[in-house]
């Protein structure tokens, strides 16, 4: 269990936006949002993963408060690793478009997926419990 579910679910969120090509495409380019939604950007994931939270910074302190044990700060720490990866070849004044394509990108989506496909697993069965 972590300290605070709700943000666990936001972090979700944000590795779902990032794992999902089509998504990027209708809501971050086209702003195109499903219901429930008023705004969306890879500027929102940024923002969550390097400002709100540590994940970014140093994935370990977030162990128990967002998120549930070592491995899954190693996929966060993966995840921030692409997106860092990206802002030092396009730098982070880009835009959207010019982010999801760049050769750079289908890292970020592997790693995000990769991650939310783990952690879904790992908040299914703390539910369980």
């Amino acid at each position: 269990m972590v300290k605070y579910p709700k943000m666990r679910e936001e972090l979700l969120e944000t590795l779902r936006s990032l794992a999902d090509r089509e998504y990027q495409h209708k809501v971050w380019l086209e702003n195109d949002c499903p219901p429930g939604i008023e705004y969306d950007s890879f500027d929102e994931a940024v923002h969550f993963l390097y400002d709100d939270t540590v994940l970014a910074e140093n994935p370990d302190a977030a162990i128990g408060v967002i998120i549930e044990d070592e491995k899954e700060a190693r996929l966060m720490e993966a995840v921030c690793q692409a997106i860092d990866l990206v802002f030092e070849v396009l730098g982070t004044e880009a835009s959207d478009e010019e982010y999801i394509k760049s050769s750079e990108w289908t890292r970020v989506v592997e790693v995000a997926s990769k991650a939310l496909q783990a952690m879904e697993v790992q908040s299914q069965e703390a539910v369980k419990v």
